[in-house]
C-alpha cells in the first residue's frame, strides 16, 4: 500500500514480496504503448520454463528503468569490479542458454 504525505511516499513491502522471485532469463517485448518484461526461471533437466513474474511499464517508465539499471551497474562495478558476460567485448546480448543442463551457463 502506498500513501503520499506531502513530498514523501511511503512504500510498504509485504513479507511475501520481500522474499523475491529468482529469475535467470528476462524476455522483453513492446507495443506502441507499453513494455512487457517477463521474468522466467529455467531449471536444468526441465523441458519447459515458467514465467514467474510479468511487469508492464509505459515507455517512459521503461526508459527510467534502463537509466536506473545503468546507474546501479556502474556503482556495482566501482565497488565489486567489472561484471563479466560471455561476450564482454561487444554490446551483443548473450545468447539464451537453451541447453541449460549441457554445460552452458
Amino acid at each position: 500500500m502506498e500513501q503520499k504525505k506531502g513530498n514523501q511516499l511511503n512504500i510498504e513491502l509485504s513479507a511475501e514480496v520481500a522474499e523475491g522471485i529468482y529469475s535467470n532469463l528476462a524476455i522483453i517485448s513492446h507495443s506502441t504503448s507499453e513494455f512487457v518484461l517477463d521474468f522466467v526461471r529455467i531449471m536444468p533437466g526441465t523441458p519447459k520454463a515458467h514465467v514467474k513474474s510479468r511487469i508492464i511499464l509505459t515507455p517512459e517508465h521503461a526508459k527510467r528503468l534502463l537509466f536506473a539499471l545503468q546507474d546501479n551497474i556502474v556503482k556495482y562495478e566501482q565497488q565489486f569490479g567489472k561484471i563479466s558476460t560471455p561476450d564482454s567485448g561487444s554490446n551483443m546480448i548473450p545468447p539464451v542458454p537453451m541447453s541449460f543442463g549441457g554445460g552452458e551457463a
